[in-house]
C-alpha cells in the first residue's frame, strides 16, 4: 500500500471547539424555540414534501454508500491480491508521463518531479517524461531535479512549451508526439497534472491493475491535498475528497466511473493515441439548438471518460493508493467567490458532457452506471425541494417550521458526515455546514450553470470561451438563459406552492375584499359573523383559515354558532397581519391566553392561543390578535 502522507487538511482544534460550541448552542435554541405542535396534523403537508423528496435522495445515498463499503471491503480486496501476484511477474513494457504545468510555484514543481522521477527510476521500466510546461524556470527545476537523482538510465525527460491557450491543445500535442513514438503493445500512459504529488509505491501499486483485468481501459486513484487556506479552505478540499472517495468506489463496483481524474489517471497507450481519442481531447464541442456550435475549455478528464466509455471500456478505482495534490483557492481571502467559481467550472464540465453520455443509453455502460447520470441531473432540482419548502411555509403559514428544519439539516448531514468520516478515517464538525453548503449552493450553481453552460472560465490560466464575439448576440444568449432558468424554478415553485397548500384558492372573504378595496381607506373592518359561522358548520372542516385583513366579530356569532354548528372542537387560524375586533359581550365570552376573559388587546398564537366555549362548542383563535372594541356603527359593511 502506498504510504499515506501525512495529512495536513485538518482544521484546529481551537475551529473544532468553536464549531461544537456554536452548534450546541444552535441545538439548545432549536430545541427551546421549537413550538410542541410543530409534528402536529396540520403539519403533514410539509413533511410529506420534504419526506417523500428526503426518502429518495437518502435511500440513493444510502445505496451508493452501502456499495462503496462492498467494494472496499469485499470485493476491491480480492482484486488487490490479484493485482499484487501479477506486478511480480509481469510490467508494462513501456511507461509514457504527461505531465502538464502552468505557472506551478517552483517549490511545488522540484516536489512534483522529484516524486515523479523516483518512482519512474524504481519501478524500473522505460519511462519518457512528456514536461508540457509554460516557462524556461520549469526546465531548470527538472534538470535540478534529474541532476539530484543522477539522471537514471532508463528515464527520458522531453519538454514540450504550452501555447497558452489552455489544457488541450498541450495534452493533445504530447499525445501526437507519442504516438509518433509507436508506443509497444502493453504500454501504458499516465496523465496527470503539474501540482500532484506522487506518493511512494504509487506506481507499483496501480499500474499492476492492467496486467490484471485485461478489460480495463483506465484507472484513477484516491486523493490527498495539502491546502493552502484557513481552516474552512481545508476541510471544504478534504470533504470533497471524502465524498469522491465514497461516490467513486461505489461506481468502481460495476466498473464504471463517472469521471477520470484528471490530477492522476492511467490509460493504455494504444488507446490514448487514437487519432479520435485524441481529437476529442483537443477539440471537443457540443451542438446545441440555443448555443451552437463551441469548443470545451476545460473538462479533458470527462472528455477522455466519454471515449472509453462509449467505447465500452471498464474503469477502475483505486482506493488504497494516494496521490497528494496542491490545493490553493484561486483567491484564498474570498472563500465563498473562490469556491463558486471552482464548482461553476466543475458543474459545467459535468453538465457539458453528461447528456451525450445519458443518451448512449444503458447498453455500453450498465443500468447503474446511466441512472447515476441521469440521476446527477435530477438531483440539482430535488435538493432546492427543501429550502423552498421551507421558505414558502415558514413565510405563510408557520415561521416554526424554520426551526424543525434546522433541526431536520443537523440530523441528516451529522449522519452523512459520520458515514462520510468513517470511510474517509477522519472527522470533522466543519463537515456538517459544509455539506449543506455543497449540497443547495452547488445545487443553485448547477441549475445556473444549466441554461449557460456555454459560458466557461478557467481562473488559473486566465481564459474564458463559449460565447458569440458579437455583443449583441451574446446578451441576448444571456438573456434567453436568465427567461428558462427563470421559467423552469417558477414551475418548480408553483408545483410546490400547490402541494403545500400555502396558498389556497381565495374565499369568499378574500373575493369580497378584493372586490372593495375602496373601503379599506375609512379603516372600517369586515363583519365575519354570518361567514365564519356558516363556514365552522361544514361537517368536513375542522379548521377555518382566515386571509390576512382587519375583521370584526359581534356578539350575534354566539347565537348563530349554537344554532347552525355541530358540537365539537374547531379552530380558527389566522395569517399574517389578521386582526379581529370583538364586541365588548363577546369578550366576556373569551377566554385569552391567561384564561382570564379579554381585555384590550390580546396575541392569539399556537403556544398560547385564545378560546371561545360555548357549552357544547369550543372555538380555539390561532394567530390572530383581538381587540376589544365598541359596538360596530350602523354602516359597518356585512358579508352577505
Amino acid at each position: 500500500m502506498s504510504a499515506t502522507p501525512r495529512d495536513p487538511t485538518t482544521a484546529s482544534r481551537l475551529t473544532e471547539v468553536t464549531t461544537f460550541v456554536f452548534g450546541l448552542a444552535l441545538l439548545i435554541l432549536i430545541v427551546s424555540e421549537l413550538p410542541s405542535d410543530v409534528f402536529s396534523p396540520e403539519s403533514q403537508t410539509f413533511f410529506f414534501v420534504i419526506g417523500t423528496i428526503a426518502i429518495w435522495r437518502y435511500s440513493w445515498w444510502a445505496v451508493q454508500a452501502v456499495r462503496s463499503v462492498w467494494y472496499n471491503r469485499v470485493v476491491f480486496p480480492r482484486m488487490r491480491a490479484e493485482a499484487d501476484a501479477v506486478s511480480e511477474l509481469d510490467k508494462p513494457s513501456e511507461l509514457f508521463v504527461l505531465c502538464t504545468s502552468f505557472r506551478i510555484e517552483a517549490q511545488v514543481n522540484f516536489q512534483v518531479y522529484d516524486a515523479l522521477i523516483r518512482e519512474a527510476s524504481e519501478y524500473g521500466v522505460p519511462t519518457t517524461v512528456f514536461a508540457s510546461v509554460s516557462d524556461r524556470t520549469d526546465v531548470d527545476v527538472i534538470t535540478h531535479v534529474m541532476d539530484e537523482h543522477g539522471w537514471p538510465s532508463n528515464i527520458e525527460v522531453r519538454y514540450m512549451f504550452q501555447k497558452g491557450d489552455g489544457k488541450r491543445s498541450a495534452m493533445a500535442e504530447v499525445l501526437r508526439a507519442i504516438s509518433r513514438r509507436l508506443p509497444v503493445p502493453g504500454s501504458l500512459l499516465i496523465s496527470m497534472d503539474g501540482d500532484i504529488r506522487l506518493e511512494p509505491g504509487t506506481l507499483e501499486r496501480s499500474l499492476s491493475f492492467f496486467q490484471a483485468q485485461e478489460d480495463v481501459g483506465a484507472i484513477t486513484t484516491n486523493n490527498r491535498a495539502e491546502v493552502t487556506g484557513n481552516d474552512a479552505t481545508r476541510e471544504w478540499y478534504d470533504l470533497r475528497y471524502a465524498q469522491r472517495h465514497l461516490m467513486m468506489s461505489s461506481m468502481s463496483l460495476s466498473r464504471r466511473l463517472l469521471v477520470l481524474t484528471g490530477r492522476y489517471s492511467v490509460f493504455r497507450a494504444d488507446l490514448a493515441t487514437q487519432p479520435d481519442f485524441i481529437e476529442l481531447i483537443e477539440s471537443d464541442h457540443v451542438d446545441h439548438w440555443r448555443f451552437g456550435n463551441f469548443k470545451f475549455l476545460s473538462g479533458d478528464d470527462k472528455s477522455s471518460w466519454y471515449w472509453l466509455l462509449k467505447n465500452g471500456w471498464r474503469m477502475l478505482y483505486i482506493p488504497d493508493v494516494y496521490v497528494t495534490g496542491f490545493e490553493e483557492l484561486p483567491d484564498r481571502r474570498r472563500f465563498f467567490a473562490s469556491t463558486t467559481d471552482l464548482m461553476r467550472r466543475w458543474y459545467g464540465n459535468m453538465l457539458r458532457t453528461s447528456n451525450r453520455a445519458i443518451s448512449l443509453g444503458p447498453r455500453p455502460m450498465g443500468m447503474f452506471t446511466w441512472w447515476s447520470l441521469v440521476d446527477q441531473r435530477l438531483s440539482m432540482w430535488t435538493t432546492l425541494v427543501g429550502p423552498t419548502v421551507v421558505t414558502l411555509v415558514s413565510l405563510f403559514i408557520r415561521p416554526s417550521f424554520f426551526f424543525a428544519y434546522v433541526l431536520w439539516i443537523l440530523m441528516t448531514r451529522g449522519i452523512a458526515t459520520l458515514i462520510l468520516a468513517w470511510q474517509r478515517g477522519r472527522f470533522s464538525l466543519l463537515w456538517i455546514p459544509l455539506i449543506y453548503y455543497n449540497q443547495v449552493w452547488g445545487a443553485m450553481l448547477k441549475t445556473y450553470v444549466s441554461f449557460r453552460f456555454n459560458r466557461q472560465k478557467w481562473s488559473r490560466q486566465g481564459i474564458s470561451a463559449g460565447e458569440p464575439e458579437d455583443p449583441v448576440a451574446a446578451r441576448r444568449q444571456r438573456l434567453m438563459g436568465h427567461v428558462l432558468h427563470g421559467f423552469a424554478y417558477g414551475v418548480l415553485l408553483f408545483v410546490l406552492i400547490l402541494s403545500t397548500g400555502v396558498m389556497s384558492p381565495p374565499d369568499r372573504v378574500s373575493l369580497h375584499i378584493a372586490r372593495d378595496q375602496s373601503r379599506e381607506n375609512s379603516q372600517q373592518p369586515e363583519q365575519l359573523d354570518r361567514w365564519l359561522s356558516s363556514t365552522l358548520a361544514d361537517r368536513q372542516r375542522e379548521a377555518v383559515q382566515l386571509p390576512p385583513g382587519h375583521f370584526r366579530l359581534e356578539d350575534g356569532l354566539v347565537e348563530m354558532v349554537q344554532r347552525s354548528v355541530q358540537p365539537g372542537d374547531k379552530q380558527v387560524l389566522g395569517n399574517q397581519n389578521t386582526s379581529l375586533a370583538i364586541s365588548p359581550a363577546l369578550a366576556e365570552l373569551m377566554q385569552g391566553p391567561d384564561g382570564n376573559p379579554i381585555q384590550g388587546a390580546v396575541e392569539c398564537t399556537i403556544d398560547a392561543s385564545c378560546q371561545l366555549a360555548l357549552e357544547e362548542h369550543n372555538l380555539t383563535l390561532v394567530n390572530v390578535r383581538l381587540r376589544v372594541e365598541p359596538a360596530a356603527q350602523p354602516d359597518v359593511a356585512t358579508l352577505p
